[in-house]
């Protein structure tokens, strides 16, 4: 891997069942266990899903027109079966208004498309769900002082 295509985050324990990711760029996101108003990783999940197809539809209709209202919805159901815990039935929804006029038509043109786009080719982030990328797992071998 390269600089180009690395990515990464660094996870520190705030305490118990919180923690927090920090970024390259020194952006800050705290991450709970359920039992306070932090984002649980699940959440997060749901959020990157929407956040990075949400990026990419923006782009390509706010080029015609930028909307009125843009809100996305990701929504899913944790189940526990015989291959673990895991998230099904992943779906995202779009609701975006775009404003009257010839500008507002054709970004209502090309939403359909983005969003099979992102779906389909653009969005990094469900393209790694949906593939179904392997994780390796590594733990730092120390000893106690």
């Amino acid at each position: 891997m390269s600089d180009d295509t690395l990515r990464s985050i660094e996870l520190s324990r705030m305490g118990e069942g919180r923690y927090k990711a920090v970024n390259r760029r020194g952006g800050v996101l705290p991450i709970g266990s359920g039992d306070d108003p932090d984002f649980t990783p699940v959440e997060l999940l749901l959020a990157a899903i929407a956040g990075c197809s949400a990026i990419d539809v923006d782009l390509i209709t706010g080029k015609r027109a930028q909307p009125e209202s843009f809100d996305v919805r990701a929504e899913g159901d944790k189940i526990r079966d015989e291959q673990g815990n895991h998230m099904a039935n992943l779906k995202i929804t779009f609701d975006v208004v775009f404003p009257e006029g010839e500008a507002g038509d054709a970004a209502r043109g090309v939403l359909p498309r983005s969003i099979e786009q992102s779906r389909d080719r653009l969005c990094t982030v469900s393209r790694t769900v949906a593939i179904g990328v392997p994780i390796e797992y590594v733990q730092v071998a120390r000893t106690t002082p």
